[in-house]
C-alpha cells in the first residue's frame, strides 16, 4: 500500500504536547511508513520542528505549512500536504489518530465507491472523560454517522473543487459539505473503527465550548440542546420533560452503540453518560453563542473564529460558480480557488456496492437534503 496512498498529518505542538505525545506518535509513524507515504506538515515552533525533523526525517516527508491566509491552521496543513501528495488516495488524520493495517486498507478501498470516506473513531484507551465524549459518537451513530478526526479523500476531487475554506472552526464538516456540494460522494462506514488517543483531562475541559460551537453550523442540533437549560428553569413540569428526554437519550445512545458491531468497541458506560453529555452541551452551547455575540467568535489557535462551517446552500452556490469559471478541457478561466492547484478532473465515483455498512451521505447532495445528526 505504500505506493498507493499518501497520509497527511497536520501538526502543531507546544512543548507540553511534545513531551506527552512524541514517543507514541514516533512509534506509530515508524510503523505507518511501511503502509503509506507520510507527509507531516509541522507548524510547531522552530526548536520543536527541528527536533521532529531529527526524529522522523528518515521515513516521513517533514515540512512546514505554506503561508496560507487561513484562520484555522489545520486547514493550512491539509492544503500544504495535499500539494505534496502524489497518490490519488490521500488519508488526512489528526495527530491522535491511530490506524491499523486493516482499518487503513478498508478505508482507502472505499475510495473506489466514494470521493470522501469517514471511518468511525473510537478512543483507546478510554478514561472517564473519553467515555463521556464517546456518548456524542453514539448519539450520532444512532441516527446517522459520527464525525471523525480522519478522512480519506480522492486527491483529484479535492483540487477540482478548489480545496475548502480555512476560516471555519468545524473544518471536517466544511470538507465534507464542500465535497458534496461539488457533486462528490460521501461514504461514512460505521463499521470501520480507527483508534484515537484521548486528550488529557485538561485538554478535554478546554475543548468543551469550542466543540459546542460546532453545532452553530447544524441548527437542528442546536435547537435540540439549547432548550434544555430554559426548560429546567421553567419549573417542575419542565424538569420532568427534560428528565424523560435525558433518559430516552440513553436508549438512543445504546442503539448507536450496537450498530455495526459497535458494542465490541464502545463500553456500555458511554451510553449511560449520554444525559451528562447533553446537559454539558446545552450549557456550553449557550457559552459558545455568547462568545460569538460578544467576543467575535470562539478562540482557536490564538485567533477567534466566528464561523463554524458554511451552509450546504452557500457551498453549492460557490461550487456552481467555480464550475462556471472553469473552461472546457479542465483549465480555469478565472481566479477561483487561489489556494488550489488545478489538476485534471478525476473519474466520477462508481455506484455504491452492496454489503457495505455505511452512513447516509452516499449520494450527491440535493437541495433541501439535510445532514441527519444527533
Amino acid at each position: 500500500m505504500a505506493r498507493d496512498v499518501d497520509y497527511v498529518l497536520p501538526l502543531k505542538w507546544d512543548a507540553e504536547q511534545h513531551a506527552l505525545g512524541v514517543e507514541d506518535l514516533t512509534e506509530y509513524l515508524q510503523w505507518l511508513s511501511g503502509h503509506a507515504r507520510i507527509i507531516v506538515v509541522d507548524g510547531s515552533p522552530p526548536a520543536l520542528f527541528l527536533r521532529h525533523h531529527q526524529l522522523w526525517g528518515e521515513w516521513v516527508t517533514h515540512i512546514a505549512p505554506d503561508p496560507l491566509p487561513f484562520r484555522n491552521g489545520k486547514v493550512s496543513g491539509v492544503h500544504t500536504g495535499l500539494r505534496q501528495a502524489g497518490s490519488e488516495a490521500v488519508v488526512i488524520a489528526d495527530d491522535d489518530v491511530r490506524y491499523d493495517a486493516g482499518s487503513l486498507r478498508r478505508t482507502v478501498e472505499l475510495l473506489s465507491v466514494g470521493d470522501l470516506v469517514g471511518p468511525q473513531n473510537v478512543f483507546d484507551p478510554m478514561p472517564w472523560h473519553a467515555a463521556w465524549d464517546s456518548a456524542r459518537s453514539l448519539l450520532n451513530r444512532a441516527v446517522a454517522a459520527d464525525y471523525p478526526g480522519t478522512y480519506a479523500v480522492r486527491r483529484s476531487v479535492f483540487w477540482d473543487m478548489g480545496g475548502y475554506d480555512g476560516d471555519v472552526l468545524f473544518e471536517n464538516l466544511e470538507l465534507m459539505r464542500s465535497v458534496r456540494a461539488y457533486g462528490g460522494r460521501i461514504v461514512r462506514p460505521r463499521g470501520i473503527y480507527v483508534r484515537r488517543r484521548p486528550p488529557s483531562v485538561a485538554g478535554f475541559l478546554s475543548q468543551r465550548v469550542r466543540q459546542a460551537f460546532d453545532d452553530v453550523a447544524q441548527p437542528w442540533r442546536l435547537a435540540t440542546v439549547l432548550p434544555v437549560l430554559p426548560t429546567i428553569a421553567s419549573g417542575p413540569r419542565g424538569r420532568r420533560v427534560v428528565a424523560a428526554g435525558l433518559l430516552a437519550s440513553i436508549v438512543l445512545a445504546e442503539a448507536g452503540r450496537r450498530r455495526a458491531g459497535g458494542a465490541d468497541w464502545f463500553p456500555a458506560r458511554a451510553s449511560l453518560l449520554a444525559p451528562a453529555w447533553i446537559a454539558e452541551r446545552s450549557v456550553c452551547s449557550w457559552l459558545a453563542l455568547a462568545q460569538r455575540a460578544f467576543l467575535g467568535g470562539v478562540r482557536y489557535g490564538g485567533q477567534r473564529i466566528a464561523v463554524a462551517a458554511h451552509s450546504n446552500a452557500q457551498l453549492r452556490r460557490e461550487a456552481a460558480a467555480r464550475r462556471a469559471l472553469v473552461a472546457p478541457g479542465g483549465r480555469e478561466a478565472g481566479a477561483v480557488g487561489t489556494v488550489a492547484e488545478r489538476l485534471e478532473r478525476g473519474t466520477p465515483a462508481a455506484a455504491q456496492r452492496d454489503g457495505v455498512s455505511l452512513g447516509v451521505d452516499l449520494r450527491p447532495v440535493h437541495v433541501g437534503d439535510p445532514e441527519p445528526a444527533a
